[in-house]
């Protein structure tokens, strides 16, 4: 099967796409976008991979679901398109992004659109990479999970000296499998307004990455 996805994970996951689970999760998409509306746009489905290409991604954050209201979801975990409001989780990444590094809220709040931090090798990647409009969790369970594992299972042990940043319950489920010998894993609670200040504010994710990185020779994060 051709997946139209970046050529570094293409060939790394190349495996899965012959699977029976994604044939089934193939068609199920292709009907998905044709009978209901369906986020992100098809050209946006493996943006996280197509804008971090294996050997560049330093680190990787997990989310669950993208967005499921109108222009909010761009195929990046927590992130939204240029001129759209910022959701609720993100706000709270950012506050936290701004006591951590010191950096004005109000540098951070110009935009919601995290490609910059894609760019510089931050793979943020959804478990489900598809949702139904106004539906939460609705393609859940139809095999995107076990594609997002594979590709976490490869960066695991392909890689070494990665940082996964892992939020919630649901991203720690996710990221038991991840070699900490190899890399470093940091978990709180997550961002969302019901529990970031249940262990999310507070964890300095962001310093932590970016001594990791610099620690092991690597280009920190520029995360403004």
């Amino acid at each position: 099967m051709d997946v139209k996805i970046e050529e570094s994970w293409k060939s790394k996951l190349s495996p899965e796409f012959n699977k029976p689970y994604f044939s089934e999760l193939t068609s199920f998409v292709k009907k998905a976008y044709t009978t209901s509306t369906v986020y992100p746009p098809p050209a946006n489905i493996f943006k996280a991979f197509d804008l971090c290409p294996f050997e560049q991604a330093e680190v990787v954050i997990l989310g669950q679901d993208p967005y499921h209201g109108p222009r909010q979801a761009n195929g990046l975990c927590f992130s939204v398109s240029e001129g759209v409001a910022l959701p609720p989780s993100l706000l709270n990444i950012y506050k936290e992004l701004s006591a951590d590094l010191h950096i004005p809220l109000q540098e951070l709040t110009k935009t919601g659109d995290l490609s910059r931090w894609a760019q510089q090798g931050v793979l943020l990647l959804n478990a489900t990479l598809t949702v139904k409009a106004h539906a939460a969790g609705s393609h859940q369970g139809k095999g995107w999970e076990e594609f997002t594992d594979a590709a976490i299972a490869a960066l695991s042990s392909q890689r070494e000296h990665l940082v996964f940043m892992l939020w919630g319950n649901y991203a720690k489920r996710k990221g038991e499998h991840i070699d900490r010998s190899r890399h470093l894993v940091l978990e709180s609670a997550h961002p969302s307004p019901l529990s970031a200040y249940n262990g999310f504010f507070g964890s300095k994710p962001f310093s932590k990455a970016n001594s990791y990185l610099i620690s092991h020779s690597k280009k920190p994060i520029d995360w403004r």
